[in-house]
Order: C-alpha cells, then structure tokens, then sequence
C-alpha cells in the first residue's frame, strides 16, 4: 500500500519530465557518441597501435566503451540528487507541498529515486545502443550491464539525495563535483587499469563504487565475468544503497516533518 503512495511521488517526477525530456534526450545521446569518438576511436587509435597487452588483449575502445557507461551512470545519478532536491526543499518547494499530502516523507524520497532510476536506465540503454553502433560490445553479455549501470547510478543518488535533503545552500554541490565526481571519473579504472596507478592509492580505488560498477560492466561487456567477482561487485553497490536508502528515509523525515 505504501509503495503506492511512491509510486505517486514518481508520477509527478515523470509528469515534469515529460515536459522536458527533449532537452535531455540530445545530450543523452550526444555524450556517448563523442566520448566513444574522440576516446574510443581517436586515442584509441595511438594506444592500440603500441599493443594492446595492458588491456588485455582487447581494443582501447572495447575497455572504454564498459568504463563510461558506468561512469556516465554515475554523472547522471549525482546530477539528479543534487540541484533537484534541493531545489524540491528551498525553491518550488514541492516537497513540503507533498508532505502536506497523504504521501510521508519517505514516500517522497522513494518516488525521486525511482524516478533517477528510470533515466539512469534509459541513459545507459541509450548508451549501450551507441557502444553497439561503434562496435564496442564483444559479448552478448553485455545487455546484463545495463541494470548494473543502474544499480552502480543509485549506489551514488541514494547516498547523495539523503545528504542534500540537509544542506540549506548550493554551494556545496561544486565540491561534490570537483573533489568526488571528477577524481572518481578519472582515477576509478575507466580511462586506464586501476594496476597503472601507485601502488599505495589503490585501495582507495578499490573501495570506490564506481570502480565495483567498471569493474562489473567491463567483465560483462567483454564476456569473461565470474560468478563470484560478479556478486562481489553487485552486492557491494547494492548494500550501499540499501544503507542509503535507510538513512534518507531518517533525514527526508527529519527535514520534511516540521
């Protein structure tokens, strides 16, 4: 009955989107197909011309093509439980307009994130689309990373949506950019393998989700994932935002119930 109430919050998300959902579509589409390009196809042309060895024997652009997919699940999930919470809370102030309704706080948190769920899948199936034009995929295998770039966007929107329920002002949002997002982007094994880096730094790329989320997406997209890795990777992103999810249903109730 509850999850009805959810449900609720999640149709005026899609409500709203579909009134804009042109603007976001394009870039959705255009994001793969110049990374992929200029990446995959362009650098990648230098670095497989000097062997393919470091990579596993794969093509650069068969290595990247897994990693961004992650990685723009990633982007997209921040984006989403950031400037639209709080916005939700300070701005239109819709959250306190639902939270005057029937539907409780954790209603509304729940129909946020199955709203960012919905575009992290349609992102990341548009994506996988753009990285079978380009002839990225080896392994049918591939279609299962899809849920896991949702799974690897939630485990980075649920912990971030129950934090910026909490924070009065913006300004915030620009470290969560530049010191998590960027770094993360860069230094989580999507560009290169993780093994390139200092010894020392990583196990803090090991512990990063977005790293689970790369790791897991590339094993499938290259048809050679084990059953153990697998689940290592899937629960590891899943526990995380289940614990999310716990601890927004506290700071939802704790800001929206005045």
């Amino acid at each position: 009955m509850r999850w009805t109430f959810a449900v609720r919050a999640f149709r005026y998300w899609l409500t709203n989107y579909r009134r804009t959902w042109r603007g976001s579509i394009y870039s959705s589409m255009l994001s793969p197909v110049l990374y992929l390009g200029a990446m995959g196809l362009g650098l990648g042309t230098l670095i497989d011309a000097h062997g393919t060895a470091r990579l596993g024997g794969v093509s650069y652009l068969a290595f990247l093509a897994p990693g961004l997919l992650a990685a723009a699940a990633m982007q997209a999930g921040i984006e989403e439980s950031t400037y639209p919470v709080l916005g939700s809370v300070k701005w239109r102030r819709t959250y306190y307009a639902a939270a005057a309704s029937p539907l409780r706080p954790a209603d509304i948190f729940h129909g946020h994130l199955m709203f960012t769920a919905m575009r992290l899948a349609m992102n990341s199936a548009i994506f996988l689309a753009v990285m079978a034009a380009f002839g990225a995929i080896a392994s049918p295998w591939a279609l299962a990373a899809l849920p896991v770039a949702v799974l690897t966007g939630l485990a980075f929107a649920a912990p971030i949506e129950a934090w910026a329920i909490t924070v009065a002002k913006d300004t915030s949002f620009a470290l969560v950019f530049r010191f998590g997002m960027i770094p993360l982007f860069l230094f989580s094994g999507t560009f290169f393998p993780v093994t390139q880096l200092p010894a020392w730094i990583r196990p803090l790329a090991y512990v990063t989700p977005l790293w689970h989320g790369v790791a897991l997406c590339r094993s499938l997209s290259l048809g050679d994932a084990s059953l153990g890795g697998a689940l290592v990777h899937a629960g590891y992103l899943a526990a995380l935002a289940a614990v999310s999810i716990a601890v927004g249903n506290r700071t939802y109730r704790r800001r929206l119930c005045v």
